[in-house]
């Protein structure tokens, strides 16, 4: 039987990938590139040509690989998926360090850098990403070093994953089975609904809700019964942790001291302080202290708006809130304040038409179209495959978007590159992403609609697939999202997100799920009022998860253990207005630092957030839906890809460096 996950001249065949396809076609790809790397190292005097090309090409087609095996890790876990999944984990990760720890690569690789006369700029910063890439993973070390790095990498590599089963397995487990029909006032109708037949399917009575995100919102965010709100909420932070409904059987608290011990035995390794230090080589920010002043900065200039939106909070509820009250309270504090709703605004936003005005607003600003491919091979009936089309009638590039939740999936939203963009013998093999949320499905004869936050949701990844498919970088290591530094990885994808305020786009992305009407003025005036609605708590939010993480990577120290909960606390006494239980177990489930790439740099959405406001800043004193402004952008920012630094790239669209106005006027704080 022909093995689909080797066959690269196509788009993955998911409904043919079989667990067993997995470890085969793995093994078989790291042989025949270890092969081809012998070859390639044969060769006297290094060429672009002769080496680093054809290794880019190498690691294309790992990527082609293992990428729709990743995917549908993420999508359609199951057992025998998930073992063949963590097989397979140390041997990539075996193979990767096996690479960048390779002093004959890393010596031909400098020999390119001096000698090969013929590079263009792209090609150039390739390469110096690569030496960096080298020193990083120790190529230096000595020989016990090295392979000592090489075990904390493949060791990380599978707690990382065991963190995310656990979070997943643990999200899974819980249910909420309701058969007094008195708790569900408040709760939408349309929650409500889809609890019933969740009962039904698990041939229950009455309500099922579970522990995915729009039942813990629609609960947590609208339930009148307090002691629901405090179930559903001490169910959801007490995830994958010792304490809870499900306390100590997927405890993710060892595997979170492991993954620091080992990501600060590493960095110590390359003759870093601590792990902080190591993650910030590969970023724009320049030191701990910096990203420290720069997050303290602006938690000085949130802190007292923050305290008093939570007093504000407290005195309408008429009593002191505990954790589980705040975003029920809110909800109403919001109604009362902008007479207006998550479930008011929800039919004015039926996926459909939010896509297509979203398709609609890059149109316009960037010429590209956006148009619907039927009969592509997909992992669920629900998915839906999409060609971006350029001005010049040439297909730039494509994407996967799978947009409601369900068990088998991750939660949270994502952009994942599937394949990126790259130049063969053969021509330009045009990029392909993955856009995925967890939304509400349809229900009964009601189509999917969005609340305004999750209509940012969808605009915000979206912002991540533009990023990758609208490259012209023919060189994978940097085309489309690769080769960007970690902390402007979040630029295309905030910068999208202001396209849901304005009066110009709004009528685009909303209508009416039964009438057609866009969104009356006077509600889209109400809305634009509650823009910056208890900004001030959400920033010191992400505050909070920002501090944590840099603090817990940064003042690690083997003999003290990892401090997480200790560290945790302190961050909260210093930035946090919301209560917090004791029994709150959030760090076990963050798993965009145990289980991501973001460790010791989720500051990197704060400051990305400064560089997309300042950039939109741009399109306001322009138009908002300038043209020419967005060819700009195109060309400074989403076109380059990683192959430019993300400051000169900055400075080449703004015309100067950054400046933190712009986010705090759009947060209401300045």
């Amino acid at each position: 039987m022909t093995n689909p996950l080797v066959q690269h001249d196509k788009l993955p065949q998911f409904s043919c990938v079989c667990p067993e396809h997995v470890e085969p076609a793995l093994d078989h790809l790291l042989s025949e590139n270890r092969r081809e790397i012998e070859k390639l190292l044969a060769h006297e005097n290094p060429t672009w040509e002769s080496l680093i090309g054809p290794l880019e090409q190498l690691g294309h087609k790992l990527s082609r690989t293992w990428s729709p095996v990743g995917h549908l890790n993420a999508v359609c876990n199951d057992e025998k998926l998930r073992e063949a999944y963590n097989r397979c984990l140390p041997k990539l990760t075996e193979y990767e360090t096996e690479l960048k720890q390779d002093e004959r690569l890393y010596e031909a690789f400098l020999y390119v850098q001096k000698n090969d006369q013929r590079l263009d700029p792209m090609q150039q910063r390739s390469i110096d990403l690569s030496l960096r890439s080298f020193r990083l993973a120790g190529v230096a070390l000595a020989a016990a070093d090295k392979d000592q790095f090489k075990k904390l990498m493949q060791k990380l590599t599978t707690l990382q994953a065991r963190f995310e089963e656990n979070l997943l397995d643990a999200t899974n487990a819980w249910t909420c089975h309701i058969t007094n029909e008195s708790l569900l006032a408040g709760i939408p109708q349309r929650a409500v609904t889809r609890a019933a037949a969740e009962a039904k399917k698990r041939d229950k009575t009455g309500w099922v809700f579970t522990l995915d995100y729009p039942s813990y919102n629609a609960i947590v965010g609208h339930a009148d019964s307090t002691s629901l709100r405090k179930k559903m909420y001490t169910a959801w932070v007490t995830r994958a942790s010792d304490q809870g409904p499900h306390a100590g059987r997927w405890d993710n608290s060892d595997i979170m001291e492991e993954i620091l011990a080992a990501r600060h035995e590493a960095a110590k390794l390359l003759g870093y302080s601590n792990y902080a230090d190591y993650s910030l080589a590969t970023k724009m920010a320049e030191s701990v202290d910096q990203v420290g002043v720069f997050l303290r900065d602006l938690a000085q200039r949130s802190y007292d708006a923050a305290t008093d939106e939570f007093e504000e909070l407290e005195h309408f509820a008429g009593h002191e809130l505990n954790a589980w009250d705040v975003a029920y309270f809110s909800e109403k504090l919001r109604r009362e304040k902008f007479a207006i709703s998550d479930e008011e605004l929800r039919p004015y936003f039926p996926i459909s038409q939010v896509m297509q005005g979203m398709f609609d607003v890059v149109q316009e600003i960037f010429g590209v179209d956006v148009r619907e491919r039927e009969g592509v091979d997909v992992w669920n009936a629900d998915v839906r495959f999409f060609d971006v089309i350029g001005a010049d009638g040439a297909l730039h590039g494509s994407f996967y978007i799978d947009l409601y939740t369900r068990s088998a999936k991750r939660g949270g939203a994502w952009m994942d590159d599937c394949i990126g963009r790259t130049r063969t013998t053969s021509g330009v093999v045009n990029p392909v992403a993955y856009l995925c949320c967890n939304f509400m499905p349809s229900v009964g004869d009601t189509p999917p609609l969005l609340t305004h936050d999750e209509v940012i949701t969808l605009f915000h990844e979206f912002g991540h697939v533009l990023h990758h498919i609208l490259t012209r970088v023919d060189y994978p290591s940097v085309s489309g999202i690769n080769g960007v530094a970690w902390d402007a990885v979040e630029l295309p994808s905030q910068f999208m997100e202001n396209f849901c305020w304005f009066e110009q786009t709004v009528p685009m992305i909303s209508g009416h799920y039964q009438t057609g009407e866009p969104l009356p003025d006077k509600v889209f005036e109400r809305l634009l009022g509650s823009r910056a609605f208890q900004t001030g708590m959400h920033m010191v939010r992400q505050l909070e998860f920002a501090l944590f993480d840099l603090r817990t990577h940064a003042e690690y120290e083997p003999q003290n253990g990892s401090r997480i909960m200790e560290i945790l606390q302190e961050v909260r006494h210093e930035v946090s207005v919301v209560p917090s239980p004791a029994f709150n177990r959030f760090a076990n489930g963050f798993a965009h630092v145990f289980g991501g790439g973001y460790a010791a740099g989720y500051y990197s959405y704060k400051w990305a957030e400064v560089l997309s406001a300042d950039i939109f800043s741009a399109f306001e004193e322009n138009g908002v839906l300038d043209r020419d402004t967005g060819d700009k952008f195109l060309d400074s920012i989403l076109q380059r890809g990683g192959g430019v630094d993300p400051m000169q790239a900055f400075v080449a669209f703004r015309g100067r460096k950054p400046d933190i106005s712009a986010l705090l006027r759009y947060s209401g704080i300045a």
